[in-house]
């Protein structure tokens, strides 16, 4: 295998269902991938979104540590304008105290939330502007090297932990570039400037004490089964959920029927938000091989990140590690 690959876990709670399920299927979904030859699972900080259980992120990493031996875990990523970068430093200074030699940090800039829970978290409006700085204030405190006089991160773990700049435009593609750093593209949700970010970020970066060259992760969504077509009917049945959210937002009349979702994606209102995941595929390991064979080889991409969503988690494991298999162990 020419790319590594990885998991990105929505950590996704089921209409219904309690939170804590969610967690028991992230520790599944983790020990899934460690097993399977996964070099990192990552999870993501959103906030007010009764789907995702991923809020208090560094909690939820500590939690899935304490339950696997070996896999890489991170932010993938800590929406660094939330939060001061001190803080952060801290906490993923005690991760990878615990955890030694398995901890990775994404950043973004992005707010992971709605503009009222934005100010409710005591985000400034302009809190995005500074991210270049705050990343190297994050950086400072996690090398030792602090640039604020006197202030320390306690604790601070023995190695560095490894920053990653997460983006889905060409502003977060320049500053890893800038900043010599790994590029993390939400290809899986974000499609439109992949391979134009890719460029500009290969083009033009700079190695740093971190990284001597450039390495590029992209999401893919991915629903792997023994049987094509029941791949495909478990995407089906996760892209109306997700549509069917979408939609639904705030005080709701009505339930939407599955025949009424499929239209709305066929419609041009939806067509935007179906072309969101047009990196998917759903598919035997052979097809799923195939495919993300050629969309690394596409964007260049050092490592693909993979999604897997679909609704029973029974099905979600199963394409974790028929994934894994097709693409570490190669299938006849």
């Amino acid at each position: 295998m020419a790319f590594g690959l990885s998991l990105l876990d929505l950590a996704s709670v089921p209409a219904g269902r309690p939170v804590r399920e969610s967690f028991t299927t992230s520790v599944e979904l983790a020990r899934a991938a460690e097993r399977s030859g996964y070099r990192r699972v990552w999870y993501a900080e959103h906030h007010n979104m009764p789907t995702i259980a991923s809020s208090a992120t560094s909690v939820l990493i500590g939690h899935i540590a304490d339950h696997t031996e070996t896999i890489r875990l991170g932010a993938g990523g800590i929406m660094l304008p939330n939060h001061s970068p001190l803080t952060i430093a801290e906490q993923f200074g005690t991760l990878a105290t615990l955890h030694p030699g398995r901890i990775d940090l994404g950043l973004g800039r992005a707010p992971g939330s709605d503009q009222n829970t934005m100010l409710a978290l005591r985000r400034n409006p302009s809190s995005a502007d500074s991210f270049p700085d705050d990343v190297l204030e994050l950086q400072g405190y996690l090398s030792g090297h602090t640039r604020i006089p006197g202030v320390q991160a306690v604790p601070r773990a023995d190695e560095i932990v490894p920053l990653y700049i997460l983006g889905s435009s060409l502003f977060g593609a320049q500053l890893a570039a800038r900043f010599g750093l790994p590029y993390a593209f939400a290809s899986h949700f974000a499609p439109d400037a992949l391979h134009q970010a890719v460029t500009v970020y290969r083009e033009t970066f700079r190695p740093s004490a971190q990284l001597t060259e450039p390495y590029v992760i992209a999401g893919v969504n991915v629903f792997a089964a023994d049987d094509h077509d029941q791949a495909a009917h478990q995407m089906k049945v996760a892209f109306r959920a997700r549509t069917r959210a979408f939609i639904t937002r705030g005080p709701v009349a009505r339930n939407f029927t599955d025949a009424e979702i499929d239209e709305f994606l066929a419609s041009p209102g939806g067509a935007q938000l179906a072309s969101m995941t047009r990196y998917s595929v759903a598919g035997t390991p052979a097809e799923v091989r195939d495919y993300l064979t050629a969309f690394a080889d596409s964007c260049h991409a050092d490592e693909v990140i993979t999604t897997h969503q679909a609704q029973n988690t029974a099905d979600r494991i199963r394409s974790v590690e028929l994934t894994g298999a097709a693409l570490t162990a190669g299938i006849s």
